[in-house]
């Protein structure tokens, strides 16, 4: 791993409790500064901040989510969220698809991994949680791929139908570019297929 990689991977450790807490003050504060645990962005997908256990009867009882994409490292859901087995335990499939928080930028592997396995339960007429630590930025990366595959839309076009939703999403440049890496991807596949 190169230095930068290693300061950025340390950096978001480092920050990680004290921006977990801004997270949790606006979601309970009330007002304009208030910010949602997660929305429903289809009749699929929910997007949104760390499930933590405590909302595990709400989501799988509630929503009908049967599938959950973790963006998270290991480190962010030690404590506070189910692990796999918990969540299996739950009726709930869980995918991790490890990224860095604040810098990290989802694989093109990894982009197409998330939504074949939201894809799956879209088939089965079930609900997907994705998640990172506020619903920002890593989770909103992977929604915005699945709405350029299921929907044919741009990258911009994805982002502005999730901001619209959840309107305190951050796509970062290294993000967008990732994304138009895969429309590009998903273009040239439908292009051949036809």
């Amino acid at each position: 791993m190169a230095a930068s990689a290693w300061l950025e991977a340390g950096l978001a450790r480092v920050l990680f409790y004290p921006t977990l807490l801004y997270t949790v003050f606006r979601g309970r504060v009330s007002g304009p500064a208030h910010r949602d645990w997660y929305h429903r962005i289809d009749r699929t997908v929910l997007l949104g901040a760390l499930p933590l256990r405590s909302m595990t009867h709400r989501l799988v009882v509630d929503e009908d989510v049967r599938g959950v994409i973790t963006m998270n490292e290991e480190y962010e859901t030690r404590f506070l969220c189910n692990t796999s087995k918990e969540w299996k335990q739950a009726g709930v499939e869980q995918l991790r698809l490890s990224t860095v928080d604040m810098t990290g930028v989802p694989t093109l592997a990894n982009l197409h991994r998330g939504v074949q396995f939201v894809l799956k339960y879209q088939s089965l007429g079930q609900c997907v949680y994705v998640h990172c630590k506020a619903g920002r930025s890593r989770s909103a990366t992977m929604v915005a791929a699945y709405l350029i595959q299921v929907h044919n839309w741009s990258p911009e076009e994805a982002i502005e139908a999730i901001a619209k939703i959840r309107s305190h999403i951050s796509i970062r440049p290294n993000q967008l570019q990732i994304l138009k890496e895969f429309h590009k991807e998903i273009a040239a596949r439908a292009a051949k297929n036809n």
